[in-house]
């Protein structure tokens, strides 16, 4: 599928927005790239994906198509462009040029994985390269910048509304030289890979301090004994090999006590960091599927006669595309607001923007693929194109790094204290991230 239909638009909006002339460069490479290899192989990584079976003592293997796309995207310097002001990675650019980037990558769900950009390796890397120790680093986050290796990040547990991360109960208890974990998590992205070798774990190490200081964050090799990889937990059917999101058993795991992360407490700070840029990546992406819906709403409404004339000419139409056209600008507009925000004054200036879009983007998503869906009648919800899955997809995310309604109080919250009517703005809560 030629991704020229919305150039003229984003040619603009790369205009307007004043990025830089190696952002501009990255852009046309990237939708070469999209019209050259990702779009052509998209039929062939479903087929791929979709033989694949759970081995729950292997894990999934990798689709051959992504790795061999993995080296030619590398070769094309298109490659762990997420990773700002890293000397570990000197081709990582600012949240505010990656963004429409990121959006491109969107537009096909597996496409981020290619350029080693797919979450939650991204999110895991930015934590590893601000958070831990230059050994750490060595030992994780240079093969993952690699592409050697994968990760997963464990914080939300199926016992407990995990909304709230307070409520996190799996307990991270020093003993000696080591810290001794036991727990039970769910939607653990990647870890059914059995190239994820690295776990994140969000764990409570003292019930007894203030709120928001109990939780730490430690890094766990995947091979531990003790980690139990139990199964993985389908989405609206669909078991998202071969990454999946999975339900992980910690029993008695045992790691040394240099794998905390900034040290005990710091669990709530190191998320505040992690899921900024993570919701920045995650709303792009979701901008992303939802151009491509309208893409694929528009060629099939042209292409199809119902009671005398073409769908596109029919006024309910007209409605939804017009309708779509100016959703899908507005949540681009708030987005490229909050990722400049984010470069310019912090995470935590930006909270407020940072929680719109989270809003805004996966709800505006999953309108515009809804109506995809119905212009392609029986199709629609088939697995023959891709908006079945990708709703599933913006669906979930409505949930994933924290629901609608944390988001909407977080928001609530600190417009209340700008207007003065609350004694001070409060921190935005942390909720689940994948």
């Amino acid at each position: 599928m030629n991704s020229a239909v919305t150039k003229d638009s984003e040619d603009i909006q790369m205009n307007f927005f004043q990025h830089s002339e190696k952002a501009q460069a990255l852009r046309e490479a990237l939708l070469q790239f999209m019209d050259e290899h990702i779009y052509p192989n998209e039929a062939q990584v479903w087929k791929e994906a979709a033989a694949q079976r759970w081995d729950s003592d292997a894990g999934w293997t990798t689709c051959p198509t992504i790795e061999r796309l993995k080296k030619i995207a590398k070769s094309q310097g298109l490659w762990n462009l997420f990773l700002p002001q890293s000397e570990r990675a000197p081709q990582g650019l600012s949240n505010f040029e990656y963004a429409p980037l990121c959006e491109i990558m969107g537009r096909v769900h597996w496409a981020s994985e290619v350029f080693n950009c797919s979450a939650p390796d991204t999110g895991n890397m930015e934590t590893l390269e601000r958070y831990a120790s230059e050994s750490l680093k060595d030992q994780w986050l240079e093969p993952l910048l690699r592409g050697e290796i994968r990760s997963a990040f464990l914080m939300t547990e199926p016992a407990v509304a995990s909304s709230d991360a307070t409520n996190i109960q799996c307990d991270i208890r020093r003993d000696g030289d080591s810290y001794v974990i036991n727990g039970r998590k769910w939607w653990s992205t990647g870890a059914g890979s059995r190239h994820c070798k690295v776990f994140i774990v969000m764990g409570k190490t003292d019930a007894n301090a203030a709120r928001h200081q109990q939780q730490s964050m430690i890094v766990v090799p995947s091979d531990t004994p003790g980690v139990t990889v139990v199964r993985p937990v389908p989405v609206f059917g669909f078991d998202h090999a071969p990454h999946g999101h999975m339900e992980v058993l910690l029993e008695n795991v045992r790691v040394p006590a240099e794998n905390i992360l900034l040290g005990e407490g710091r669990g709530f700070e190191i998320a505040q960091g992690r899921l900024g840029p993570g919701r920045i990546h995650h709303c792009m992406r979701s901008i992303g599927a939802a151009e491509r819906a309208f893409e694929l709403m528009c060629q099939r409404l042209a292409s199809r006669t119902t009671f005398g004339k073409p769908l596109s000419e029919q006024s309910v139409w007209h409605e939804r595309i017009a309708e779509s056209r100016c959703m899908i600008e507005q949540a681009r507009l708030l987005t490229m607001k909050a990722a400049y925000m984010m470069d310019a004054v912090g995470n935590k200036a930006a909270q407020g923007e940072i929680a719109m879009i989270k809003i805004v983007a996966p709800t505006m998503a999953c309108k515009v693929i809804d109506w995809a869906i119905q212009a392609h009648g029986g199709a629609g919800v088939s697995n023959d194109t891709p908006l079945a899955f990708s709703y599933s997809d913006q669906r979930t995310l409505r949930l994933a790094d924290g629901p609608d309604e944390v988001h909407r109080q977080s928001l609530a919250k600190l417009e209340l204290a700008r207007l003065g009517l609350r004694r001070k703005a409060v921190e935005a809560p942390v909720a689940r991230g994948c």
